[in-house]
C-alpha cells in the first residue's frame, strides 16, 4: 500500500480483483469436509483425543486409589495411636488405683495400730 501514489484508479481496481480471485480460487482449492485427507485427519484428532481422554481418566484413578491409600493408612495410624493412648490410660488408672489402695492399706494399718496402742 506504499505505492498508491504511482498507480491510478484502475491499477487498484485490477489489483483489488486478482486478489479476490485469488482468495475465490484458493477456497475453491480447499480441501471438502468428505475429502479422504480431512476425513483420516479428523480421525486420527479424535483417536488422539480419545487416547489423551484416557490417559487423563487412567492418571485420575491412580491418583484417587493413591490418596484413597493414604487416607487408609492415616486412617490406621490414627487408630494405633489412639488404641496405644488408650492403653496408656488404662495403665495410668491401674497404677493410680493401686497407689490409692496402698494408701489406703497404710492408712488403715496407721489407724488400727494408734487404736491398739489406746486400747
Amino acid at each position: 500500500m506504499r505505492d498508491f501514489k504511482d498507480k491510478n484508479l484502475t491499477d487498484r481496481l485490477q489489483n483489488s480483483r486478482q486478489a479476490k480471485q485469488a482468495l475465490i480460487q484458493k477456497m475453491r482449492e480447499a480441501p471438502k469436509p468428505d475429502d479422504e485427507d480431512v476425513v483420516a485427519r479428523r480421525a486420527a484428532k479424535s483417536a488422539l483425543v480419545a487416547a489423551n481422554r484416557a490417559e487423563r481418566e487412567r492418571r485420575r484413578a491412580e491418583k484417587d486409589a493413591a490418596m484413597r491409600l493414604e487416607a487408609e493408612r492415616a486412617a490406621a495410624a490414627e487408630a494405633a495411636r489412639l488404641a496405644e493412648e488408650e492403653q496408656r490410660k488404662r495403665e495410668e488408672a491401674e497404677k493410680l488405683v493401686a497407689l490409692l489402695a496402698a494408701q489406703k492399706a497404710a492408712r488403715d494399718a496407721s489407724y488400727a495400730a494408734r487404736k491398739k496402742r489406746k486400747s
